[in-house]
Parts: C-alpha cells; structure tokens; sequence
C-alpha cells in the first residue's frame, strides 16, 4: 500500500512539472532554458515511474488518475516537435493505437451496448406493430424490401463515385458521434441508439419478407469494420463526456482538453477502417459474389482486425503516453 508519507514525499516534484507545463503553456517550449529541459525530461520519467507505483494499490485511485492526466499532458508537450512523418503515422497504426484501444475499451463497450440496445428495441417494436417499420424507414424502402430486392442496385453501376460517397458518409456519421460528446454525451448516446435501431428495424423487415441472407451477405462484408468503427467513435465522445461532466481534480477546461486529446486518439484510428470499409462496400458487398465467399471474406477481416487489435494485449504492449522514458527523446 502507498503510505501517506510516499505521497507527501513525491507530490512537489508533481507540483514542478504542472509548473512547468503551466510555464510552456504561457511562454512556449522555446522559453525553458537547458537545466529546465533537463529537469522537465527527468520528472516526466519519475512520474511515469510514480504512476506504475500508485497504479499497483487499490486505494489510490484519484492519485493514479491524477497522474495519468498529469503525464498525458507531459507527453504531448514533449512530441509536439515531432515531425509527423510517414514511419511516425505508421508507428502510430502499427505499435500505439492497438494499445490506445485496449486503454480505452470500456468507453468503445458502453458504446456498443447502447447501439445493441437501440437494435433490440427496434428489432421488438417492429415485430410487435409491423406497420412500426414503414413509419420508420419510409414506403419505398418498405416497397422495396417487400419485393424482396436489394436498395443497393445503384451502388453497382456506379461503384467508384459511390464507394466515395460512402466513405464520406461513414467519416461523416463517425465523426458526429464523436463530436457529440461535448454535449455531454446526448448526441453521441442519440447517434448510437438512432442507428442500433435502424439496425434493428432492416433486420426484422428483411427477415418477414424472406430477405435475411441477402441482408446479411450485404453487411458482413464492410459491416466487420464499419460497424466497430462507429461503436469506437461513440466511444471517444463518451470519453469526451466523462472529461466534461467529471473534471475530477483538474478545472473543467484542462479536464475537456486532456480528455479531448485522449479521445482524438481514439477516434482517429478508425480512418483506416472506413477507407477499406467503404472501398469494399462500393465495391465488394453489392456485387453477385456467391453469398458463401461474402460471409468467408467477412470472417476473415473480423480476423485479421482482431488479431491487430489483440497486439494491445501482448507482453510489454504499454500506452506511449504513459510509458517510462525508455522512448522519450534527449532534452
């Protein structure tokens, strides 16, 4: 257990680098002179080291928070020179952001269990009040599916400019889910349940009207990608809440912009996923492909998406945020 007297010991050194910090936010890094670098680089290191300290006891749970946010700030002070090169974005995909993800999966749960709420009270009310379902997704989708064909007939004549739009609209969505967190979470919570249940509601309409596998050989496809990456989105914006409405011990507006630059990382791992998810679903999902391979090509995405994400979880995979300074650049 971290004795009273540890914490005591340590807190003026915590104190001298928000100081610090404040001293950069002010003037810039360019007004720390060398000794102060030099100081700067050795107490972001002792912090890292106090953080894996207080992490390991139960009962110091504001302080590890506190400290956490404290070398979140640290960090982002310290790389903000950096050039974002080609080999640093790739760094960044390759070896940080899997490990991001784990840091920040229960925001990425919450957001899941709240879009399969929306599909679960979409799927019940429309099998209850089938006429729910023409109310909601208008006549001529309804017309549509009940002459059991596909709306995606315009995707395949005109692919390339639809895969396009498509991706803009994914990023689109994606990113309003996420903006909704400075609401406090409202619209982020509304956009996750609204599409949860227009799930819902397409699902139980194409399985009345025999509909299901065309349906699902549509979506598995991009779906494996497409879908994890809106319920990460949503993720991000209720982290982006929680900083708002629970500063904890920091003043609102240093809460919102540590939280912010927390859930932006998050957030802007699902570029990738949108781009190949609108690219096959322009292409690929539509198309008359036999509906077995649809579903192999699916579960081989959900595959090989897993298998990288699982890399946040292998053997000495740690947060570059809240790292020792193993990597920190000379000061």
């Amino acid at each position: 257990m971290i004795s009273v007297s540890w914490l005591k010991k340590r807190q003026p050194y915590w104190a001298r680098l928000e100081s610090l910090l404040g001293d950069i936010k002010q003037r810039g890094l360019h007004a720390l002179g060398r000794d102060e670098l030099r100081e700067l680089g050795l107490l972001y290191r002792q912090t890292a080291t106090d953080l894996s300290a207080v992490r390991g006891d139960s009962s110091s749970v504001q302080q590890a928070r506190y400290l956490n946010q404290l070398l979140g700030r640290a960090h982002n002070t310290v790389y903000s020179g950096q050039k974002k090169t080609l080999g640093r974005v790739a760094q960044f995909y390759w070896v940080e952001y899997p490990v991001i993800f784990r840091k920040y999966l229960r925001y990425t749960l919450a957001a899941t269990a709240i879009f399969a709420m929306g599909a679960l009270a979409g799927a019940l009310v429309t099998l209850s009040n089938p006429d729910f379902m023409r109310d909601f997704l208008g006549p001529e989708m309804v017309h549509t599916i009940e002459k059991h064909e596909m709306w995606t007939h315009s995707v395949v004549a005109a692919a390339p400019q639809e895969s396009s739009f498509i991706m803009t609209n994914n990023l689109t969505v994606s990113f309003l889910t996420f903006a909704g967190g400075i609401t406090g979470g409202l619209w982020t919570l509304f956009q996750l349940f609204f599409n949860g249940m227009l799930m819902g509601v397409i699902g139980v309409a194409c399985g009345m009207n025999d509909m299901s596998v065309k349906l699902w050989s549509f979506v598995a496809p991009h779906g494996v990608l497409e879908l994890p990456a809106i319920f990460i989105a949503g993720g991000a914006g209720l982290r982006l809440a929680q900083a708002l409405l629970f500063p904890g011990t920091l003043a609102r507006r240093e809460s919102l912009a540590v939280g912010g630059k927390e859930a932006v990382r998050l957030l802007v791992g699902i570029i990738p996923m949108l781009i190949v998810a609108g690219t096959i679903e322009g292409f690929f999902s539509p198309s008359s492909v036999a509906v077995p391979f649809k579903f192999a090509l699916a579960a081989g995405i959900f595959g090989l998406f897993v298998a990288y994400l699982a890399r946040g979880w292998r053997k000495g995979a740690t947060d570059p945020v809240a790292s020792s300074g193993a990597s920190l650049p000379r000061l």
